[in-house]
């Protein structure tokens, strides 16, 4: 198994526990970018039961990524917690994002639809601060 995609879906599972609980909802996300990964089921029950603690993801294209996948992922059970966006924000700067896009990131949630920020503008924030 590739150790770039044991360590995305092991992010994943832990931002999704970051509540004590991995709800079904959450799980099936993470099934689902696991399969577009070409990881079957039982290859993300392996990771949740061996997590990955190796930081793997290089590039800053993947860094951004990966912070919007985790930031998919804690909406998508439509219920925010704090730990939620405690564990968000530690992740974001263990893959080097920087602070204020982080704080800019989770302030704008709010105001969308689910607490989705559109990619576009997800995008326009990221430029902003890594320009």
């Amino acid at each position: 198994m590739d150790i770039e995609k044991k360590q995305i879906i092991s992010d994943m599972i832990a931002l999704a526990k970051a509540d004590n609980e991995l709800h079904e909802r959450e799980y099936d996300f993470i099934l689902a970018v696991a399969g577009r990964l070409g990881l079957s089921k039982e290859d993300v029950d392996h990771i949740h039961a061996n997590p990955s603690k190796v930081n793997v993801l290089t590039t800053e294209m993947q860094r951004i990524t990966q912070f919007h996948r985790l930031l998919l992922l804690m909406n998508v059970d439509q219920e925010t917690h704090i730990a939620e966006m405690d564990a968000l924000r530690n992740y974001g700067l263990k893959l080097g994002i920087r602070p204020e896009a982080i704080e800019q990131i989770l302030n704008e949630m709010e105001a969308h639809e689910n607490n989705m920020i559109p990619s576009t503008r997800l995008i326009e924030i990221f430029k902003r601060f890594y320009n």
